[in-house]
């Protein structure tokens, strides 16, 4: 499927009318089915759909990655059907979670485990990994090189790994899908390694989803959630927000932010 659609438009500027054009994003309903039942639909950009399969997986505590047997898109009338088959101790899990659910799982957060799912505890963030104030800034500002969505449409999340410059990006409607696609692109040796950047707030859920794939660093363009930080200082995450060309917000675990600059940042 297309990821973008020119669309017609009547431009008001300057008090005057025009006949134009705009490049809108295109955004198709996407079903993540696990071993033929369905447990989530989503509304999501159709591109690099394997690496959301695979992110949405890891980081919805569905299977690990080695867990994850084969991934089948589908195109039909309605939309994507993500076709994803699981060995069979993950399949059983997932069989078992299904069963305790009192309602429909289409939104992946429904049923009697609901409030527990949405603040289940993180995994410990423990890696080393370190970057000096002025690298923060160049990751921030590397950042725009790397949405071509973006700049064409100016309608798409942005998501992009930094190890001493950006190696890996993923654009999408939805900035949660925007940052599960990273993750299922992102090689696991290296997550532990960099930090992701985002283009957008930080909520409590992609603080959840990085400590799921084991990055230690989070950096938003945004102001973050009071439950964002939370979770952050209490999963070992260093979490970095309005960050801008001229500065930025560390939030929790400043230990990460090094060089002679870091005593302006702690």
């Amino acid at each position: 499927m297309e990821t973008r659609h020119p669309t017609p438009a009547l431009r008001f500027r300057a008090g005057a009318c025009s006949p134009d054009s705009r490049v809108l994003p295109a955004e198709v309903a996407v079903a993540l089915t696990y071993d033929g039942s369905t447990r989530a639909v989503m509304m999501a950009t159709p591109a690099d759909l394997e690496d959301f399969a695979r992110g949405f997986t890891l980081t919805e505590g569905i299977a690990t990655r080695d867990e994850i047997l084969s991934i089948e898109p589908v195109e039909t009338p309605q939309g994507i059907d993500l076709r994803i088959w699981l060995a069979p101790a993950a399949s059983a899990r997932e069989a078992t979670r299904r069963r305790s659910m009192a309602g429909p799982v289409g939104c992946g957060l429904c049923g009697l485990d609901s409030l527990a799912e949405a603040m289940r505890p993180t995994r410990p963030v423990t890696s080393g990994f370190s970057l000096t104030a002025r690298q923060v800034l160049a990751a921030v500002a590397a950042l725009e090189g790397h949405q071509p969505l973006h700049d064409a449409t100016r309608a798409a999340h942005g998501a992009a790994f930094w190890q001493g410059g950006i190696t890996l990006s993923r654009e999408d409607v939805g900035r949660h899908n925007a940052l599960d696609k990273l993750i299922g692109a992102l090689a696991p040796e290296a997550a532990a390694q960099g930090a992701v950047v985002l283009t957008c707030r930080i909520s409590i859920d992609m603080v959840q989803k990085a400590c799921a794939a084991g990055v230690p660093v989070l950096i938003g363009t945004s102001a973050p959630t009071a439950a964002a930080v939370q979770q952050a200082e209490a999963a070992g995450l260093t979490l970095i927000g309005l960050a801008r060309p001229d500065g930025f917000e560390v939030f929790t675990h400043p230990h990460r932010i090094t060089g002679p600059e870091a005593a302006h940042v702690a």
